[in-house]
């Protein structure tokens, strides 16, 4: 009888208080969501994520495009709603922005994570303010995925780490995940790494991740201001353009690491304009 009664609470979340049962709530257990292609599918998906502390999986419809036709997070800033909590999202899919109204495609919050797997892009998001497709207040995690095409009116048309003076600091890892014809008005046409943030881009050996084709007035590709480390490994920073200078990567402070990048063919130069200089990088 007690090993049935241990069996059950453990099942149910059972809290026993002097031999009373007092409360009856389910345990708290990560779970699998399969998404519809809809965009109420994937907005209700995010919240029922959302609603747990744990860490959750949305597996999305195989080649679906998740049309976002309104804004559903962050005052009406941001496509999906807010990620508070660990949420992965498994492709392939696409998430997009099909509206008039501007907003980023994702926003995660200082507790939230976000992972994103097998082939998942976002695309054309448009914010007011930092983060195209995506504002990073807490961890973002892109493999084999890809930004495409976002804007921002400050930094970081595909990706901002945004400034944090104090708490959790931002961190972004991109492995083999392209960032490609994002635009940012200032700083970090493809990522910007902020203050306190953490960037770390990895490839492969004769498969590099490429940051390509972005556009920013300081660091097209990439602009790490104050961060605490930007890391670069087996990543391709080319044919980015700036309006003002560092067309290819701009630094302010902070700690940078370049190993087998190329920072070239940027305009109207790669790193020029930076302090202290861009590791490994010239012209």
């Amino acid at each position: 009888m007690r090993r049935t009664r241990t069996v059950v609470q453990a099942l149910l979340g059972v809290a026993v208080v002097a031999g009373g049962l007092v409360a009856l709530t389910p345990a708290a257990q990560a779970i699998t969501i399969p998404v519809a292609c809809s965009e109420n599918a994937l907005v209700a998906a995010v919240n029922l994520a959302n609603s747990t502390p744990t860490a959750d999986t949305l597996v999305l419809a195989g080649g679906c495009t998740y049309a976002l036709t309104s804004a559903h997070g962050g005052l009406l800033t941001t496509g999906l709603p807010v990620i508070d909590t660990p949420i992965e999202m498994i492709g392939p899919a696409t998430i997009t922005r099909s509206s008039l109204l501007p907003f980023r495609i994702a926003e995660v919050s200082s507790t939230g994570s976000l992972t994103l797997t097998t082939s998942m892009i976002f695309t054309n998001g448009s914010a007011v303010g930092d983060g195209g497709g995506i504002l990073n207040r807490g961890a973002v995690t892109l493999t084999s995925s890809g930004l495409i095409g976002n804007v921002a009116t400050l930094n970081g048309g595909g990706l901002a780490n945004a400034d944090t003076p104090s708490g959790t600091a931002p961190a972004a890892t991109f492995t083999r995940s392209d960032v490609t014809g994002n635009t940012a008005l200032l700083r970090g046409g493809g990522i910007y790494n902020g203050l306190r943030g953490t960037l770390t881009t990895t490839g492969v050996s004769g498969s590099p991740l490429f940051i390509l084709n972005n556009t920013g007035s300081e660091g097209g590709g990439v602009a790490a201001v104050n961060s605490t480390a930007t890391t670069m490994t087996q990543t391709a920073v080319t044919v980015n353009h700036a309006l003002l200078t560092a067309g290819g990567v701009y630094r302010e402070g902070g700690v940078m690491t370049t190993t087998n990048s190329p920072i070239t063919a940027n305009t109207p130069n790669n790193c020029v304009g930076s302090t202290p200089a861009v590791p490994n990088c010239t012209g």
